[in-house]
């Protein structure tokens, strides 16, 4: 059966030959199992290379529990988790941040997906007091969900600004690899150097059938997270075959060029757009995702052709995602379509 692709999400992607690869040649014979593996062993010394030597990697299934349990492991029910109003933790996680952790999520308005030290202030305030939640963590998405990528100097604000009141900063990594490629920068460069703590970084949205990574920079946070992530039902008991993937992913930068294509696509896509007069592209395209506001009679007709969704029913924004296996010629046929509506 073929399926087109769309421009729904890189999670409809399908899992890179090399990634599959991988898997084949970890299904050999018998390994320990719950990540006492060679396989995994030798996945975490290549996330210690891509962000040093000191920190703690643990291996889940899925983006929410990366996040969720990340950000239980330095919480307690009693404090709240700053975000943005469009976050993952906030919009699409079915509130599994407030079940698991507890934790109250204060929201900051973020019209292109991201935290300001001005907007985060808003919430610091009651601290020591008892009727009030403890702010205890700044989480924030890189690179976010309207496609925008924060610089390394927006983030060193924002660390700066938890230092000082004492926060710890989560990153939601779905898209790291994206981000990097956009900044043209090293993965520690935007995490560790800059003062995050937590990271969930992501591998499923980049070429990966399934898996994501939790990376605590300070090993004294990871101190219990293995009884976390048991509790959370996320220690995987064929772990070999998450820590195959990523030593296909991060061993030889197949991450970088599954990254970077789509980035590339995405700005392609762009291109074509803005040659059409009736589309109006909403967010810088910094990664691979494109928002954009096209009349609402035709949506529905270009849906039947292409699966992607709408961001907003009100203004009729739509986002269009660009994957590593998008092509070329996907987005000239989509655009070819877009066009025909207009002529």
């Amino acid at each position: 059966m073929t399926h087109p692709r769309g421009f729904a999400s890189d999670n409809n992607a399908g899992v890179h030959p090399r990634i599959l690869k991988a898997i084949a040649e970890a299904n050999v014979g018998h390994v320990i199992a719950y990540g006492d593996d060679e396989y995994t062993a030798r996945a975490v010394q290549i996330f210690r290379k891509h962000f040093g030597k000191e920190c703690e990697v643990f291996f889940v299934f899925n983006g929410t529990a990366a996040n969720v349990l990340g950000i239980k492991a330095i919480t307690h029910s009693y404090h709240s988790i700053i975000c943005s109003d469009i976050a993952h933790l906030q919009v699409d996680e079915c509130g599994a941040p407030e079940k698991y952790t507890g934790c109250k999520l204060l929201t900051v308005p973020s019209p292109d997906g991201k935290l300001t030290p001005e907007g985060i202030r808003t919430h610091l305030h009651g601290f020591g007091f008892e009727h009030h939640s403890q702010p205890r963590v700044i989480s924030i998405t890189q690179s976010t969900e309207m496609g925008t990528v924060y610089s390394i100097e927006e983030i060193k604000r924002i660390s700066a600004l938890a230092r000082q009141y004492g926060l710890y900063l989560h990153m939601d990594g779905a898209r790291l690899a994206n981000a990097a490629v956009s900044l043209n920068c090293r993965f520690t460069e935007m995490t560790k150097q800059v003062g995050v703590d937590v990271l969930s970084f992501g591998g499923t949205k980049n070429g990966m059938m399934y898996g994501e990574a939790i990376v605590f920079f300070n090993p004294s946070l990871a101190e219990d997270f293995k009884y976390i992530r048991k509790q959370g039902m996320q220690l995987g008991s064929k772990m070999r075959f998450i820590s195959a993937q990523f030593i296909s992913l991060l061993e030889d930068d197949l991450w970088l060029q599954n990254a970077r294509h789509a980035n590339t696509m995405a700005k392609y896509l762009e291109q074509q757009l803005r040659e059409i007069p009736q589309v109006k592209i909403t967010q810088p395209v910094q990664a691979n995702a494109v928002f954009a506001i096209l009349p609402a009679e035709y949506i529905a007709i270009l849906q039947k052709k292409f699966f992607f969704y709408v961001w907003n029913e009100t203004t009729n924004e739509v986002r269009w995602m660009t994957s590593f296996d998008t092509t070329a010629e996907d987005i000239d046929l989509f655009v070819s379509e877009i066009r025909k509506l207009f002529t």
